[in-house]
């Protein structure tokens, strides 16, 4: 799609003054309230009006109670028949209401104060909203909102459907909804506030953006509830194709920005062969595609930025390896950085194996490093005689100095902080050079969620497994099958087998039906004596943890209990069957992660995810899905589906900015539209782009895709 440009000389569309006008110029802000809106963001005008609702209530009509259905939210009217306060546990409130259906509901408060119990006298009318679900005494709303109606009370039913807004800490629902409401009322005309061209609109069947605000902060009494609560009704598609395109629009901003940098070209790979050569393996085509999709990046002038996934064991640290070795032919540094001294300590003892005998110096830097050995590591880093550098990270600390940092390699990057992704790439060689990136993940990001969440960056995958990887074949199992489980681990371990026992917590806690590990270690000691059984935790001190880890690799210990730290970094491959206590807790990713710990050597391997009934929905779906395939980007797929973007990505922890509207599982389908037109935006009409960048990201930019 071409641009449509603007007539030359005439101003893009400016929201000052009247969506910068800070909060401080509405009726009832003070500096305590503004303070507490700054907090969540929230300084203009503007932001109010993209302060969208997150659900809405139907205040419209009246319900007969008979007519009330569980889980659906409705409002009814009636009279007082009883009161009843008690203190089971806590103090409680139980009001009987009746209607002209003759059906009573219960209204049911946990909190409340005495003289509010006093205003519910028998006979007394009230108007109550909520969502009914069964009780001991047929349905009853727990904490409705409501109101008190005298007998000769007309009170009118609302007009339109009542926004219901995220909550602000210190600020009440009625403020807030005040607060927008006076904000929307400064709401200018679509000449000012409108930044997409107006064929597209057309084109998409998509309202103005006014109309689309007015429309999602007030929907009329006709308007459609469930595509409002599905969030698909044309006013929210309107708003999640701006969200979309002025995210795509900042993170290709910051790729052409950084464009402008400059990168030592890391071309010769004398080295690299040497490594090739030695391996006791052939590399996979798929390997061998993503390794020369990294060389011709490498040899450019120009810093890369590419992200490499692939399934669990298929083999992207050789890649990494190699491309570590690209630099130290060049006589420039690499590092390497892992999310867990686990993980680095796996990384380092392969690079170890393959680098060293080529005459390639490591340094090792993690938080045990420490005295002497810290101090001899940094020289090592600083005069630049360690060529690749490896570590957790301790890595972007202050007293770490390279020589000449030419290739940072990120592993499990969403399990990084922004700030600590920056940090390292601004530890670049001389010159103002910066370092290139490689960035790894063993969890597949489906592709349209790399398309939104990774603008920034080339995308390859390796998408097949080395040759010789057993599948694994994976079990679901009730909790009551415990014991002819223990009874498998033996004959398993019997015949010089070894295996995980995974629990999801450390400490026994009541609030969470789960296993702990060390009751867990405990119990199964004593339920098979004759098996040397290991410990492994996150509490533990990182030397014992180390010596644990140790023991089960050399083959010293025949059963390894342990929480989620062994999900990544850990290869036995004597370890043929695996245990996932309580897996209805885990999510896809984190469950087939834990998986490929296993299927690592030439035994026929099995996963068995143990659960407690009863299972809600989205467990079921997600071990049936486990169960079904081992194919991460089909259980990639499912898990943006189940649980959304953010918990795939970790949306805190990348720094791509939760959504206001727009939901990268649902609006897929627009994002093919949302880069031709922001490609066309970025090279036809900057100014523009730069507004709707300021618009729905604002000063986040630099770190929208560190």
């Amino acid at each position: 799609m071409a641009t449509p440009r603007r007539p030359t000389g005439q101003p893009a569309p400016d929201l000052a003054p009247a969506g910068a006008s800070p909060l401080s110029t509405l009726a009832g802000v003070g500096p305590r309230i503004a303070e507490k809106l700054a907090a969540r963001g929230l300084g203009t005008l503007q932001d109010l009006w993209l302060q969208l609702p997150r659900g809405y209530e139907d205040r419209t009509a009246l319900t007969p109670m008979r007519a009330l259905q569980p889980g659906v939210a409705a409002q009814v009217e009636g009279r007082v028949e009883a009161v009843e306060r008690g203190f089971r546990y806590r103090p409680m409130l139980r009001v009987a209401l009746g209607d002209d259906s003759r059906t009573t509901v219960v209204l049911r408060f946990f909190h409340f104060r005495a003289a509010q119990a006093a205003q519910f006298q028998p006979g007394v009318r009230v108007r109550a909203y909520g969502t009914p679900r069964p009780g001991q005494r047929g349905l009853e709303i727990v904490h409705p909102s409501y109101t008190l109606l005298g007998d000769d009370d007309d009170a009118g039913l609302g007009d339109r459907l009542d926004p219901v807004y995220p909550t602000v800490d210190g600020v009440g629902p009625a403020t807030m909804k005040r607060l927008i409401a006076q904000a929307l009322d400064r709401l200018p005309g679509d000449d000012v506030l409108e930044l997409l061209p107006a064929p597209l609109l057309r084109a998409q069947r998509l309202p103005g953006l006014r109309e689309a605000l007015l429309t999602v902060h007030r929907p009329p009494r006709d308007a459609d509830v469930s595509a409002l609560l599905a969030g698909t009704h044309p006013a929210q598609r309107r708003l999640a194709f701006e969200e979309l395109l002025a995210h795509h629009l900042s993170m290709r901003g910051q790729r052409l920005a950084r464009q402008g940098d400059a990168a030592a070209p890391l071309a010769d790979d004398r080295l690299a062969a040497r490594l090739r050569e030695r391996l006791p393996f052939t590399l996979t085509a798929a390997q061998e595609r993503v390794l020369a999709e990294v060389r011709a990046d490498l040899a450019r002038p120009v810093p890369m930025l590419r992200l490499v996934q692939g399934d669990v064991g298929s083999g992207k640290t050789v890649v990494a390896a190699m491309a570590a070795l690209l630099a130290a032919a060049e006589g420039r540094q690499a590092a390497l950085m892992a999310p867990t001294e686990l993980l680095a300590e796996q990384h380092l003892g392969n690079l170890r194996a393959w680098l060293e005998p080529l005459g390639v110096e490591l340094a090792w830097l993690a938080g045990k490093v420490t005295g002497r050995g810290r101090s001899a590591a940094l020289a090592r880093v600083a005069d630049g005689r360690a060529r690749v550098v490896v570590g957790t990270h301790a890595l972007m600390q202050q007293g770490v100095a390279f020589h000449d940092l030419a290739l940072a390699i990120i592993d499990e990057q969403h399990r990084f902080g922004v700030h600590q992704r920056l940090a390292l790439r601004d530890k670049g060689g001389e010159g103002g050079r910066v370092p290139h990136q490689l960035v790894m993940t063993a969890t597949p990001i489906p592709r349209t969620l790399a398309m939104a969440a990774y603008a920034d960056l080339d995308v390859s995958a390796i998408d097949e497994l080395p040759p010789g990887r057993t599948p694994v074949q994976t079990v679901v199992l009730a909790e009551g099958r415990r014991p002819e489980l223990i009874e498998r681990i033996r004959a398993a371990c019997a015949e010089g087998r070894q295996a995980y026992w995974v629990c999801t917590i450390i400490d026994e806690s009541d609030e969470v039906v789960a296993q702990a590990a060390q009751a867990t270690f405990e119990a199964l000691s004593a339920a098979l004596p004759g098996l040397r059984v290991g410990l492994v935790h996150g509490r533990m001190k990182a030397a014992e943890k180390q010596a644990a880890m140790a023991g089960f690799t050399q083959g010293d210990v025949d059963l390894l209990v342990a929480t989620t730290v062994i999900e990544v970094g850990v290869d036995v491959p004597n370890a043929s069957l695996m245990v996932i206590e309580n897996a209805e807790r885990l999510g896809l990713a984190q469950l087939h992660q834990l998986r490929g710990r296993v299927g690592r050597g030439s035994e026929a391997s099995t996963c068995v995810l143990l659960y407690q009934p009863p299972l809600s929905r989205m467990a079921r779906e997600r071990l049936e899905t486990m169960r079904a395939t081992s194919d991460g980007f089909v259980i990639a797929e499912k898990d943006l589906e189940l649980r959304g973007p953010g918990e795939l990505l970790g949306t805190r922890q990348t720094g791509l900015a939760a959504f206001r509207v727009a939901d990268l599982a649902r609006d897929a389908g627009m994002l093919p539209l949302v880069h031709e037109l922001g490609e066309g935006l970025l090279r036809d009409d900057p100014a523009l782009a730069a507004r709707l960048v300021a618009r729905w990201v604002g000063g986040a930019t630099r770190y929208a895709s560190a």
